[in-house]
């Protein structure tokens, strides 16, 4: 057999024989005071999704309890839920903001009871992780707060998976990310780089909240915020510090989930206890290159589910020695297939890459592998007209194998899945934006070429294209912060197109790569600049106020009064306004 089954990423806790499953049986001491929301207004009641189960039922809300300075890790239970618990370690903190997001959580259980869902596949691993390093199991939560747990989430800003690392930071902690894969959705890999940087940036300030604060702004802004405050001889804390409206609301957003998740009651009422603390999922390197259908098949899952716990792959194809995700209660099964399937002299991939030569067109590519045009765009992620550069990448058809054997006539919704695994549409992020959704990644992005003009700078080209200067540079292999007049550059650009995966190509630049050592920056993983947005209408409701509808849409109340060409800050109930989408 040519596969290797590797169990030691998600290998259990040595005392796992000793856990208890009797949810009783938990320390009264280490359980945090129920929670309870005060009662809705009619504005809050009128939040809840349409089509949902409804709230929960109403409870008051009460100041989170102080947890002890210590907490036991030894004693564990045979629930999830009871052992994150007892791993919360950060301060508590106790804010309006804290009880807002807290209410707005609770006035959407279907949107908690997907999140927590879709979490389970990888919470086990991220909290064994976490307790590996002896980090908060706090930070377990975070990537409710980043990307509603979806692995394919993609920001505006070019954030891209569970943690949302923007292109730069990721390379920094070595996430490779080419035509084949882009790590920063591959679970394991992005959650080591995640908590290396948490690491990093805890040990810079010395203070969780802090730590949490750079993530989301970067460490250059909070350590240049800190100073401002100490010259001025103010405290220096999360709390005191003056930082934009995304970084205040940060820290209250995963305090609200810490206290959700500190009430059982609140869990049982969205069906989400008895979620057992095993692991999920192993990994399988094989010494072949395998197509995503396949191995789904061979592990006898659907190709979403194989999807899910593999989001890193671009293609249809999964490399030799890259390591696949496979969900521990299958393995012996894949394994058994897999044998099976080798000791049938089948190939284990109908695709084969291309390189496309120089004047060469799709028409003439595709009859020469037995493909039509339609077939070699679909499998590649080509929309229209969409032109492809000589030197670019393709998947075409392997040698013997026929087009109906590789799913070119699967229908429309399964195409992005088994073609370009993170094509799927992204869920709704943790936000108080209910009608913003993130494109999946490749979704909402399309390569064109610029050509120099005089003048023009590459910081100048990176914004028109809502790129960072950084991406420019790499997308075009060059070594310098300027480009000659005339020069051809590849960008990317926003779209409104659905499941497109970008093509890689080259460009008519003369420079060559540079290699060079990644340093960090003052950047964390979500300062990218967004793209805009365009504008749509909200009606004021009776009681809202300028600032809670900017922050609902995430802008500032400075950036409301400017689209709307306000000079007052008050509103009447009512009034048109304009809102960024």
């Amino acid at each position: 057999m040519t596969s290797r089954i590797a169990f030691a990423l998600v290998t259990a806790l040595a005392c796992a024989t000793a856990w208890s499953n009797d949810a009783a049986s938990v320390n009264p001491q280490s359980e945090v005071p129920a929670l309870t929301a005060p009662a809705r207004s009619e504005a809050a009641a009128s939040a809840v999704p349409a089509g949902s189960d409804g709230p929960l039922p109403v409870v008051e809300v009460a100041a989170p309890a102080r947890l002890p300075e210590t907490i036991d890790l030894t004693y564990e239970s045979a629930e999830i839920f009871q052992h994150l618990r007892r791993g919360f370690a950060m301060p508590n903190i106790n804010s309006e903001l804290v009880l807002h997001h807290q209410q707005w959580y609770l006035n959407r259980p279907d949107y908690l009871r997907r999140m927590i869902t879709r979490s389970s596949r990888y919470l086990h691993f991220i909290i064994i992780e976490l307790d590996k390093r002896g980090m908060p199991l706090e930070i377990a939560l975070l990537p409710m707060v980043e990307s509603a747990y979806n692995p394919t989430a993609y920001s505006r800003s070019h954030a891209s998976g569970l943690w949302q690392f923007v292109p730069a930071t990721g390379k920094q902690y070595n996430l490779e990310q080419n035509w084949w894969v882009d790590e920063r959705r591959d679970i394991v890999q992005s959650t080591g780089a995640a908590l290396d940087y948490l690491q990093y940036i805890y040990e810079l300030h010395g203070d969780w909240h802090l730590a949490l604060a750079s993530y989301n702004w970067g460490e250059g802004a909070v350590g240049r915020a800190i100073k401002k405050n100490a010259a001025q001889g103010l405290p220096t804390d999360y709390m005191s510090l003056k930082m934009p409206e995304e970084t205040r609301n940060y820290v209250p957003k995963l305090q609200a989930l810490k206290n959700i998740f500190n009430n059982p009651n609140i869990l049982a009422d969205l069906d989400m206890l008895g979620v057992p603390m095993r692991p999920y999922f192993a990994t399988v390197t094989n010494s072949g290159n395998i197509d995503v259908k396949l191995a789904a098949k061979l592990a006898e899952m659907p190709v979403q589910e194989f999807v899910a716990l593999n989001p890193s792959h671009n293609r249809a194809v999964i490399r030799s020695e890259t390591p696949m995700v496979i969900p521990a209660d299958k393995l012996e099964t894949f394994a058994h297939n897999l044998e099976a399937h080798e000791e049938s002299d089948k190939p284990l991939s109908s695709w084969q890459a291309y390189t496309l030569r120089p004047g060469e067109k799709l028409e003439e590519v595709a009859p020469r592998f037995g493909m039509t045009v339609a077939g070699l765009k679909a499998v590649n992620g080509l929309q229209g007209r969409m032109r492809v550069a000589s030197g670019a990448t393709l998947l075409v058809a392997g040698e013997g194998n026929e087009p109906q054997d590789m799913g070119l006539k699967a229908s429309p919704e399964e195409q992005p899945l088994v073609f370009a695994a993170p094509a799927q549409r992204a869920e709704k992020p943790a936000t108080e934006r209910p009608a913003a959704e993130k494109p999946a990644p490749g979704v909402g992005t399309q390569t064109s070429t610029h050509e120099v003009r005089k003048g023009e700078t590459l910081s100048a080209i990176a914004r028109r294209y809502g790129m960072s200067l950084a991406e420019l540079k790499s997308l075009n292999k060059l070594r310098s912060n300027t480009a000659k007049y005339g020069t051809r550059l590849t960008v990317t650009s926003s779209t409104q197109a659905s499941a497109s995966t970008r093509v890689k190509t080259e460009i008519a630049s003369k420079e060559t790569p540079a290699k060079s050592k990644p340093t960090r920056t003052a950047s964390g993983p979500t300062t990218a600049a967004p793209a805009a947005a365009a504008p749509r209408t909200h009606t004021v409701r009776r009681g809202e106020t300028l600032s809670s509808i900017a922050q609902r849409y995430d802008m500032s109340i400075s950036e409301l009064k400017k689209l709307n060409k306000l000079r007052s800050d008050q509103v009447t109930s009512g009034t048109k306004l304009r809102v960024q989408s």
